[in-house]
């Protein structure tokens, strides 16, 4: 398994056969991908799914079947788009990747946001490292061993505590930083020190695949 870090909470996540974008949002540059097979989001906010850039993204990769939280699928077919809705638990294949959505709502950011629908994905194939990418919610609990574990490093709705604790309760090989296109530099190395000296007893290994070309992220 291969994993490119595209900006902020996209990933580019490639198997022998299989070619699978998550969260082309509005922070993320994903102008230059082509040929997946699968474009999955976690959510409608507009940092995980840029409506406005999702026609060219259809266009390159015609092949790609777009499957969405029950929220965004809502809002993609009243303007028309061809859409398959995520159900927490159903899962799905594409090639020999099964991928299994996780939660019900996104992570609450204060009483006075309404909040949505959330389902994160956990990827897995025989041979290859396991990958749980969460959206936007610390609460989703996949019942399979996580190797490598997408972590939202910062967000109007998170809380480095919150996200130590989401770390240890996965127990992953390996943590990728997500959900960090509102960092400074400095703050975001503070941000993966914590993450990397108190996500698990004795630390974890923090890959940091920001600005990095695919990197094999199998144990």
């Amino acid at each position: 398994m291969k994993v490119t870090h595209l900006g902020h909470a996209c990933l580019l996540v490639e198997y022998p056969d299989a070619r699978i974008l998550i969260d082309p949002g509005n922070f993320s540059d994903f102008s230059q991908v082509r040929d997946v097979d699968a474009i999955l989001v976690t959510h409608q906010h507009p940092d995980h799914l840029d409506t406005h850039k999702l026609d060219d993204l259809l266009a390159r990769n015609p092949k790609a079947v777009l499957r969405t939280d029950t929220g965004a699928a809502k809002m993609l077919q009243e303007s028309g788009a061809e859409v398959t809705t995520n159900e927490a638990g159903q899962s799905f294949t594409i090639g020999s990747v099964t991928v299994t959505p996780i939660g019900q709502l996104h992570a609450e950011i204060h009483p006075y946001v309404p909040r949505i629908p959330n389902l994160g994905l956990l990827l897995a194939a025989d041979g290859h490292s396991s990958l749980f990418h969460p959206g936007d919610a610390l609460d989703g609990q996949p019942l399979d061993h996580v190797d490598v574990l997408a972590v939202p490093v910062s967000a109007p709705w998170g809380a480095v505590k919150e996200t130590i604790a989401f770390v240890r309760r996965i127990g992953p090989q390996f943590v990728v930083p997500i959900h960090d296109a509102t960092l400074s530099e400095p703050g975001r190395a503070m941000y993966l020190k914590h993450i990397g000296d108190f996500g698990l007893d004795g630390g974890v290994t923090v890959r940091d695949l920001r600005g990095e070309p695919a990197t094999e992220l199998n144990g």
